[in-house]
C-alpha cells in the first residue's frame, strides 16, 4: 500500500492552519469537478483532493495523520515500504466531534464532494480505509456523543471521549491496575494540530472481553457552565500473545510433545493465562489432536474453553548415539509407511 501524502494533493505545507487547508480544498474542488472540469484527469483528481480534505480538515484524524506521517518518513528513511502499523490508533483519544460537519462533501453525480454539501466517502482509497474506516469520522468510526440542545441557554454536557487500548491476555483473567497514556489530538492557538498525553489509572475488571467498552466517568470534555463533564470510553483489545490465540470466547494453544509422550501417554506441563497446570495426555495421541480444558477459555458469565492442539517435537539426529536411536526406531517399525495415504489419493485420482 503506498503512503499518500495529503498535503501535497492539496498543495499546503503541512504546518497550515485549517483555514488554509479549507480554502486550498475549495479551489481545486471547483477546479476538478467532474460537472464543470475539463481537465482530462479531473474525476480522479477530484476523488484525491476529496480524501485529502476529508482526512485533514479534521483536527482530530489530522493529528493522527501527522503522527503516522512522521512514522512513515522514519520508514522510508530506513528504506523500508510504508504499512499502517496494526492497532496504530491505540491510544489515541478522539472526542468524535471534529470538523466532520463542514467537511464539505456532497454526492454530485455520485463522485464524491462539492464544496458546502454533506460527507459523502464513497469512494476513499484503501489507505483512507485502513486509517479512518469508510466513513471517516474518527479511527474506527468512533463518534462521540452529541450535545443537547433542547434549550437555548441551558448548560451543555461535555462530549464524551473514545480511545481503544490493548491489554495482556492474562488481565482478563485475573483483573488488573494499569497506569495508561492516552494521546488526544488537539488545535494549537495558530489552528494547527498537536497531541497531548495524559496517563490515567484504570482498573481492568476480570472477565472483559475485546470489544467491550469502560467508562470512565468525568474524563471526556468539561461541560458548559454547571453541566458535567463528559465521559471516556475505553474500547479493549487484547496484545498478540506468543502463545495464546483467541476465538470468540475460546483460547487454543500448541503443545509440543515427544513422540514417545505422544504413543504412550504421559502428563505433562501445560501453559494456562493462569498458569501451567497437569494435562494427561492419552496413549496413542498423534499431531493435531486436540484436547479441552472445560471452562479455562476467557473468563464471563458463560466462559469459554481451553483448546490444546498436540505437535510432535522431534529429537535432533545430531550425535552418535541419536542416529542410533532413530535408526533402532526404523528397525523396530518395519511396516511403518507415514505417506502411505498421500500414495493411495494419488493412485485412486488416476484410475
Amino acid at each position: 500500500m503506498d503512503f499518500k501524502d495529503y498535503y501535497q494533493t492539496l498543495g499546503v505545507d503541512a504546518k497550515a492552519p485549517q483555514d488554509v487547508i479549507k480554502r486550498a480544498y475549495r479551489k481545486l474542488a471547483r477546479k476538478y469537478h467532474p460537472d464543470v472540469s475539463k481537465e482530462p484527469d479531473a474525476e480522479s483528481r477530484f476523488k484525491e483532493v476529496a480524501e485529502a480534505h476529508e482526512a485533514l480538515i479534521d483536527p482530530e484524524r489530522r493529528a493522527a495523520y501527522d503522527d503516522l506521517a512522521a512514522r512513515h518518513a522514519q520508514a522510508r528513511a530506513r528504506g523500508q515500504a510504508f504499512e499502517p502499523p496494526p492497532g496504530w490508533d491505540n491510544g489515541y483519544e478522539f472526542s468524535g466531534r471534529g470538523d466532520g460537519r463542514d467537511s464539505g462533501h456532497s454526492g454530485a453525480r455520485g463522485q464524491g464532494a462539492w464544496p458546502g454539501g454533506e460527507a459523502g466517502g464513497e469512494d476513499f482509497s484503501a489507505f483512507f480505509e485502513s486509517l479512518f474506516g469508510s466513513k471517516g469520522r474518527t479511527p474506527r468510526g468512533r463518534h462521540g456523543a452529541a450535545p443537547d440542545f433542547g434549550a437555548q441557554d441551558a448548560p451543555i454536557r461535555g462530549a464524551d471521549h473514545h480511545a481503544r487500548i490493548e491489554i495482556a491476555l492474562e488481565d482478563t483473567y485475573l483483573g488488573a491496575r494499569h497506569t495508561i497514556s492516552l494521546r488526544r489530538p488537539q488545535v494549537g492557538p495558530q489552528g494547527q494540530p498537536g497531541v497531548h498525553e495524559r496517563k490515567l489509572e484504570v482498573n481492568i475488571p476480570k472477565g472483559v472481553r475485546p470489544g467491550q467498552h469502560l467508562r470512565l466517568n468525568g474524563q471526556g470534555d468539561p461541560g458548559d457552565g454547571d453541566a458535567p463533564a463528559g465521559d471516556l470510553y475505553l474500547e479493549i483489545a487484547f496484545r498478540p500473545h506468543p502463545t495464546f490465540r483467541i476465538d470468540g470466547a475460546d483460547v487454543w494453544f500448541d503443545l509440543p510433545l515427544a513422540p514417545w509422550e505422544a504413543a504412550l501417554g504421559a502428563s505433562v506441563d501445560a501453559p494456562t493465562p493462569e498458569g501451567d497446570v497437569q494435562l494427561a495426555i492419552p496413549p496413542g495421541s498423534t499431531a493435531g489432536r486436540k484436547l479441552r480444558l472445560k471452562g479455562r477459555g476467557l473468563p464471563g458469565k458463560t466462559p469459554g474453553d481451553l483448546y490444546a492442539v498436540l505437535q510432535i517435537a522431534l529429537p535432533k539426529a545430531d550425535t552418535d548415539s541419536a542416529r542410533a536411536a532413530y535408526a533402532a526406531m526404523a528397525q523396530a517399525f518395519p511396516e511403518f509407511a507415514p505417506r502411505k495415504a498421500h500414495t493411495t489419493s494419488q493412485e485412486a485420482s488416476r484410475s
